[in-house]
């Protein structure tokens, strides 16, 4: 273990109540994968309360950029970045 396998990232809900602190996430994990772990991590509903999914977005706080699902962690994070979780809101 003396080699940094993954990366470390500080995470939070959008209303700064629900903290983490993950490590060794790998590379190659793309943010939905990032996300989808770590919903129930920080124990964010799932469904709004009219039961509709939810889909959650990443905002990396240094620069305020919106990350794609389909991008790779190891190309859109470094290790201490800090992360919310928010939820995407379809206007009806």
């Amino acid at each position: 273990m003396s080699k940094n396998s993954g990366i470390a990232l500080q995470v939070s809900d959008v209303s700064a109540q629900k903290l983490a602190n993950v490590k060794d996430v790998p590379p190659d994990t793309t943010v939905s994968e990032l996300v989808e772990g770590l919903l129930a991590e920080l124990k964010l509903p799932r469904q709004d309360v009219e039961g509709r999914p939810l889909a959650y977005g990443v905002r990396r706080t240094r620069d305020g950029l919106h990350l794609n699902g389909a991008e790779r962690v190891g190309a859109s994070l470094v290790s201490g970045d800090a992360i919310v979780l928010q939820p995407n809101v379809d206007a009806a």
